[in-house]
C-alpha cells in the first residue's frame, strides 16, 4: 500500500442496516463512509437514505462498521433530505452529503480535509467498500479529478464502482481529501467536492459543524505531536511537498489550525473574507478583489485562500515565495484580535496568549520586517484592548457609503444588489444577484437570463439572496439589500420576504433572526433600474445632496392629494403637471404616497418624481381607506422629521416595520411601507470589471 492508502484505510467505514451481526457477508450493505473527526462520519445522503423513513425519524438508525468495531449512528445533518420522510427516498441531487454521529468511535483514525476547493486537474485516488467482485471488501482506484461542473467534481480514469459511494477522493499531489464518491455515468464519475460541507452549516442544527471541524484539526495536531502515533497525514504531506518548497509548511499549518480550533468560530463567510481581503491588499500592496466569490465558514478556510498567494505584478519570476507566509501569519494575527474583541466572553485567555505568542515566534522566524511590524502592532493593541471590557455596540445596517472615509464606523463587508431586468420572452424577468463593495466594486454571484414570472421572483431569488447576505454580513454589521427594479415591480414586497423555512415565523421553537422578514432585521430599499443605467442627471445629484445633508420633510407624490393625504375623486394629475410640481419642491422634500406606485396614477407620479431627480420616495403598497391615508401622511411626516437626513431614514423605517408586525404595537399605525432610496453614482452605471489576483499552485 502507498502511504496515503495506508492512512485512508483505517478511516473507512461500511454503512449498513442496523443490527448485531459482524459478518460482512451477512450485512445489508448500503455504502461507504469515512471519519473526519473522532466520532463523526461523512457519507452521501443517498447512502443513509437506503434505510428509508427510520433514518430520518430515529436517533440510531444507521449501522456503522469500521476497523475499531460496530455500532449504530445517528444522521445529524443531511442535504438534501426527503421532502416526505415517510414516502419516497428522494432524488438525491447535489450536494448529497450527510454527517453521522458515531458514539463509541472516538479512537477512529480520521482523514485530512482540504481547506479549499480542489485545483483542477488533479491525480486522485478513490476509496471505499464494494461488492463489485462478489465479496464485500475495500476498493482502491486511481483516476483524475478533471473538472468542476457546478456542484459536481468530475472524475475520469478509474471512476467510482458500485458501493464506494460515500468514500473519500484523495488528492495525490497534496495528500488531502478533496471530495466524496457519488456515482458514475457512461464515461466519467461524479464526486461531491469537500467544500460542499459548507452547505450543511445552513441547515437546521448546522452550527455543530464548527465543533466537528475543530475536533478534526485537534485530532491531526495530536497525531502530529505524538511520536508513537505512526503514520500521520501531516508528515506524509511534508514528504509529498518536498524540501525547500515555498509557502506554509504542513507542520506550521496543523499548529495554526489547532490554535484556530480553540477560538470562537466566525459569524459568517463575510467575516472571514473581510480579513482575507485586508491581508491580500496589505501583502501585495494592491487593492483588488477577486471576481470569484468564496464561501468560507471557518478560520482555516480563510488561511487556505492565502497560502498560495503570489505577487500579481511579478509575472516573470513566479512571484515572491515569502508572500504566502506573510499573508497567513498576518491573517492569524487579525483573527486573534477580532475574536478577542467580538467574543470577549467566549475566548479562553490562556489559549489566546499561547496563540499570540506562537504567531509572534513564527513572524520573527519567517515574516518580512514590514509584515512583522504590522503583526507586532496588532498583537500589542490586542494586549492593551483585552485588559478592559469592550463596550456593547449596537448598529443598524444601511447601504455602505461610497468610498467610506477612514475613521468612520465599520460597516458590512458588502451590500447585496438584486437586479431584475425588463421583461423578456413575454412576461419573464431576468435576474441577477451581486455583491457591492464600498459602493463601487461589484462581484456577480447568480444570474438567470431566461427570466421568471413575477409570481416566481421570491422562489428563484430565495437561495442566491440568502447566500449573498451571508457573504456580505460581517459580525454585527448586516448587509443591506438594494433592489434594482423596473418601475412596474416597485410594489413587489421584498422587505416582507422570509428566506428561512416558511413554518419558522409562526413556530416559537423554530423562530430566530433568520426566519424574520428581511425588512425587520436589515435595510431593504428599492432603486430605479432605468435611470441607474446611465449617468446621473444634475437634478438627481442636487437633490441627493439636499436629502443627505438637511432635515427631511414630506410632500405629496400625487398633486390631487388633499391636506389629509387622500386623493380627491376626478381626473388624476397629468404626468407633465406632476413633473412641474415635483421639480419645484425643495431639495430636502420627500414625496409620499398612500397607495401603490407600480401601476395606474401612482406609476405616472413616480415616473415624474424620478425625472425630477428625487432620490427618496415613501409609499404604502396595501389597500386603504380615507382615514388610513390621513394617518399615513401624518406618520410619514413624523418619520421623516425624526430621520434628520437620508442615512437616518433606515432606522426609522425599520423600527416602524417592527412595530407594525406585532399586533400589540401595531394599533393606530400604518404598515406595508416601501422606500425608494436611490443615490446617484452607484452601480450598475460605471462599474469596472475586476481582475483576479495571481495565485501560485497550492503547496498542500
Amino acid at each position: 500500500m502507498s502511504a496515503l492508502e495506508e492512512m485512508v484505510r483505517p478511516s473507512l467505514a461500511r454503512i449498513v442496516a442496523p443490527g448485531d451481526g459482524y459478518a460482512p457477508d451477512r450485512e445489508e450493505y448500503w455504502g461507504s463512509g469515512f471519519f473526519i473527526a473522532p466520532g463523526w462520519l461523512l457519507t452521501c445522503a443517498h447512502v443513509v437514505g437506503k434505510g428509508g423513513a427510520a433514518v430520518w425519524r430515529s436517533g440510531n438508525a444507521v449501522g456503522v462498521t469500521w476497523q475499531g468495531g460496530k455500532t449504530t449512528g445517528e444522521v445529524v445533518l443531511a442535504k438534501p433530505r426527503p421532502e416526505e420522510p415517510d414516502g419516497a427516498r428522494g432524488s438525491w441531487r447535489f450536494p448529497d452529503i450527510a454527517l453521522v454521529r458515531v458514539r463509541g468511535a472516538d479512537d477512529a483514525s480520521c482523514v485530512w480535509l482540504s481547506d479549499r476547493a480542489p485545483t483542477i486537474p488533479a491525480p486522485v485516488s478513490l476509496h471505499g467498500w464494494s461488492r463489485q467482485t462478489g465479496d464485500l471488501g475495500m476498493r482502491h482506484g486511481i483516476g483524475e479529478a478533471s473538472a468542476l461542473d457546478g456542484k459536481a467534481l468530475l472524475l475520469t480514469g478509474q471512476t467510482p464502482v458500485e458501493g464506494v459511494s460515500g468514500g473519500p477522493v484523495v488528492d495525490l499531489r497534496h495528500g488531502a481529501v478533496i471530495g466524496m464518491n457519488k456515482g458514475r455515468g457512461r464515461h466519467e464519475g461524479a464526486a461531491v467536492p469537500i467544500t460542499a460541507l459548507r452547505e450543511l452549516y445552513d441547515v437546521r442544527g448546522g452550527e455543530i459543524l464548527h465543533t466537528v471541524m475543530g475536533e478534526h484539526d485537534l485530532h491531526h495536531l495530536g497525531r502530529f505531536n505524538d511520536p508513537t502515533a505512526g503514520a500521520d497525514w501531516t508528515r506524509t504531506q511534508t514528504r509529498l511537498r518536498g524540501p525547500g518548497a515555498p509557502g506554509l509548511a504542513p507542520g506550521l499549518r496543523v499548529r495554526l489550525y489547532g490554535h484556530f480550533a480553540h477560538l470562537p468560530p466566525p459569524g459568517g463567510p463575510g467575516e472571514v473574507m473581510h480579513l482575507v481581503h485586508e491581508v491580500k491588499s496589505r501583502v501585495v500592496q494592491e487593492d483588488y478583489r477577486s471576481p470569484i466569490e468564496h464561501d468560507p465558514r471557518t478560520w482555516r478556510e480563510g488561511a487556505g485562500l492565502l497560502h498560495g498567494l503570489r505577487d500579481p505584478g511579478d509575472h516573470d519570476h513566479g512571484g515572491r515565495p515569502e508572500l504566502a507566509l506573510d499573508a497567513v501569519l498576518l491573517y492569524a494575527a487579525k483573527v486573534a484580535r477580532q475574536t478577542a474583541l467580538d467574543h470577549p466572553a467566549d475566548v479562553d485567555r490562556d489559549r489566546l496568549r499561547d496563540f499570540t505568542a506562537w504567531i509572534t515566534e513564527q513572524a520573527t522566524l519567517y515574516a518580512r520586517q514590514a509584515i512583522r511590524e504590522d503583526i507586532d502592532a496588532l498583537l500589542d493593541r490586542l494586549s492593551e484592548e483585552t485588559l478592559r471590557t469592550p463596550a456593547t455596540v449596537v448598529t443598524v445596517a444601511g447601504p455602505t457609503p461610497t468610498r467610506t472615509p477612514a475613521g468612520t464606523p465599520a460597516r458590512a463587508r458588502a451590500d447585496v444588489l438584486v437586479d431584475v431586468g425588463e421583461p423578456v420572452y413575454g412576461e419573464r424577468y431576468p435576474l441577477s444577484v451581486k455583491l457591492l463593495y464600498d459602493g463601487q466594486d461589484v462581484t456577480p454571484l447568480y444570474s438567470n437570463d431566461h427570466g421568471v414570472r413575477r409570481d416566481e421572483l421570491r422562489q428563484h431569488l430565495r437561495e442566491p439572496l440568502a447566500e449573498a447576505l451571508r457573504l456580505g454580513d460581517r459580525g454585527e454589521h448586516l448587509a443591506a439589500v438594494e433592489a434594482f427594479l423596473p418601475r412596474r415591480l416597485f410594489d413587489v414586497p421584498l422587505d416582507d420576504w422570509r428566506l428561512g423555512p416558511d413554518d419558522a415565523w409562526d413556530d416559537a421553537d423554530l423562530f430566530d433572526e433568520q426566519s424574520m422578514p428581511l425588512g425587520l432585521r436589515r435595510v431593504v430599499v428599492i432603486r430605479d433600474r432605468r435611470r441607474n443605467a446611465r449617468p446621473a442627471s444634475p437634478e438627481w445629484r442636487r437633490r441627493w445632496a439636499g436629502v443627505a445633508s438637511r432635515p427631511l420633510s414630506a410632500g405629496p407624490l400625487r398633486g390631487e392629494a388633499t391636506a389629509q393625504g387622500h386623493p380627491e375623486t376626478g381626473r388624476p394629475e397629468g404626468r407633465m403637471a406632476a413633473y412641474g410640481r415635483l421639480s419645484g419642491m425643495d431639495d430636502a422634500y420627500v414625496p409620499v404616497h398612500c397607495g401603490p406606485v407600480g401601476s395606474g396614477p401612482g406609476l405616472d407620479a413616480m415616473a415624474a418624481a424620478l425625472a425630477a431627480g428625487h432620490p427618496l420616495v415613501l409609499w404604502r403598497r396595501d389597500g386603504h381607506d380615507h382615514e388610513e391615508c390621513r394617518e399615513f401622511h401624518l406618520r410619514a411626516g413624523q418619520l421623516l422629521g425624526l430621520a434628520g437626513g437620508a442615512e437616518g431614514l433606515h432606522r426609522q423605517v425599520r423600527e416602524l416595520r417592527i412595530r407594525v408586525s406585532d399586533p400589540d404595537t401595531a394599533e393606530g399605525l400604518v404598515g406595508d411601507i416601501a422606500v425608494l432610496f436611490d443615490p446617484p453614482d452607484r452601480p450598475p452605471h460605471g462599474t469596472e470589471p475586476m481582475q483576479p489576483p495571481l495565485m501560485a499552485a497550492p503547496d498542500t
